[in-house]
């Protein structure tokens, strides 16, 4: 079993203060010059974003892309299903499964088969129960659209609603299509002090797809004047070169993988790294990954 090490292009595209952006055919030209195999594709600007990429474009993109011997694996959406409850008169819901629904149309133009989604962050306007009944209704909708294109959708654990692994497993069991997977990534569980081996043999089963990132923590203190002494606060994280943090993937990966997972892996750099964001920074861990996955 080996997984194909593929590139998400939020990694170049200016996301974080001081991270170098490039444009979506620049972020193109260094993936097939550093190697990689695939990519995942931001689909927001600076790079695929639905109100610059008719699907002629995405045709012609798919020429660009495979003339580079890449291939586009994922389109990572960006969306929150409990946004905006408050305007109940708004079609929130509608307008993110359109969103959706337009991805899985520039996926299958693209050749790529899975669709990233988030589900929705926790809110004082609707109770876990309601909150639930939205994600997988919303979900639902879009899993039965984007059948009807030979695409799945993929639920990464990054919003507050279905982030822990058994949460997940129930959303895509309640969800009940063929076609919504889940985006199971290490780091969730792992931030949440959770068991990441027995984490990833539980979702092995509904994974589509996988993104890594490396991290380290560091602690956090507030000074008490009155007591002459610090209060400990959740410590922030800092990304790391593949192999420098404290995840361990070589663990969730073959748990992964025993589990029947044998798909991708992304390698993404969406956050603050050590080193800077400069373009030689962000290669040189680029690198680094692929060179993780080798070994």
């Amino acid at each position: 079993m080996r997984h194909t090490p593929i590139l998400h292009s939020v990694s170049y595209a200016g996301v974080w203060p001081g991270q170098a952006r490039l444009s979506l055919d620049a972020f193109l030209d260094k993936a097939a010059e550093l190697g990689f195999a695939g990519v995942m594709l931001m689909a927001k600007r600076p790079h695929l974003s639905v109100l610059d990429y008719s699907l002629e474009a995405c045709a012609r993109l798919r020429e660009t892309v495979e003339a580079k011997d890449l291939a586009v694996r994922v389109i990572a959406g960006y969306n929150n299903f409990t946004a905006d409850l408050e305007h109940g008169d708004v079609p929130h819901r509608e307008i993110q499964i359109q969103h959706i629904t337009e991805l899985a149309r520039m996926a299958r133009a693209l050749g790529a088969g899975v669709v990233r989604i988030f589900t929705g962050y926790e809110t004082a306007l609707a109770g876990q129960a309601a909150a639930w009944q939205i994600l997988v209704d919303a979900i639902r909708e879009c899993a039965r659209r984007a059948s009807d294109l030979g695409v799945v959708i993929g639920v990464q654990n990054h919003h507050d609603l279905a982030c822990g692994c058994e949460s997940l497993a129930d959303l895509i069991e309640s969800v009940n299509e063929p076609n919504c997977r889940a985006i199971f990534d290490a780091w969730a569980p792992a931030l949440q002090g959770a068991d990441i081996v027995a984490a990833a043999r539980r979702l092995a089963p509904l994974t589509c797809h996988t993104t890594v990132a490396d991290y380290q923590l560091r602690p956090r203190y507030r000074y008490q004047p009155s007591l002459v002494n610090y209060e400990p606060q959740t410590p922030s994280v800092r990304a790391v070169p593949m192999g420098d943090g404290f995840i361990d993937y070589r663990a969730f990966l073959a748990a992964l993988g025993e589990g029947g997972y044998d798909g991708p892996v992304a390698y993404e750099m969406c956050s603050p790294l050590a080193g800077g964001g400069e373009t030689a920074n962000l290669d040189r861990c680029a690198r680094r990954f692929l060179e993780w996955m080798a070994r």
